[in-house]
């Protein structure tokens, strides 16, 4: 299996915006008592852009841990490739115990979310489509689930391309 090269995205040049996705109260059991603290599951993105990007963030204090996710995400941007405003075709996109079904929508139909709202931001590029969990799973797993169905997207040239076929033979 070859290896996928990706190119870093510089954040500073985008205009992100954040969603928290979860946030997960973690107690360690140790002699002297409990030891609390929070992990918080961001996705952030940029819709003009096209890219998107998750991460996780670990802190004593919740606005520390969603700080800590907003600069993972940033670490972890992807680029995706959509058409003027939805995808250009249906995906399924697998992790772990979570898949999720990504169907293109017609314009203005905005983004059709089933009863999960860890996909709400996990599409933060905005293509207007609509989605489906089949298999219920953890906010985590449908995150990087949706992550996954959207990096199989690909362009029409880069298709072409792969397939040494002119772009108007498709």
């Amino acid at each position: 299996m070859a290896t996928i090269v990706v190119k870093r995205i510089d954040p500073q040049s985008l205009n992100l915006k954040e969603q928290v996705v979860s946030i997960n109260r973690v107690t360690k059991v140790v002699k002297g008592g409990k030891n609390l603290s929070f992990s918080a599951l961001v996705v952030v993105g940029d819709s003009s852009a096209k890219v998107v990007g998750f991460g996780v963030g670990k802190a004593k204090e919740v606005p520390s841990a969603i700080r800590k996710g907003i600069e993972a995400a940033k670490k972890n941007l992807r680029k995706i490739y959509l058409l003027e405003t939805t995808i250009p075709h249906q995906v399924l996109g697998r992790f772990g115990s979570g898949m999720v079904l990504l169907k293109p929508a017609p314009e203005g139909t905005g983004r059709n979310r089933g009863r999960t709202g860890a996909r709400r931001g996990a599409g933060r590029g905005n293509p207007e489509c609509a989605d489906q969990v089949d298999r219920l799973a953890q906010p985590p797993h449908v995150v990087k689930a949706t992550i996954n169905a959207l990096e199989q997207l690909r362009d029409k040239h880069v298709v072409a391309e792969m397939r040494g076929v002119a772009v108007e033979k498709m």
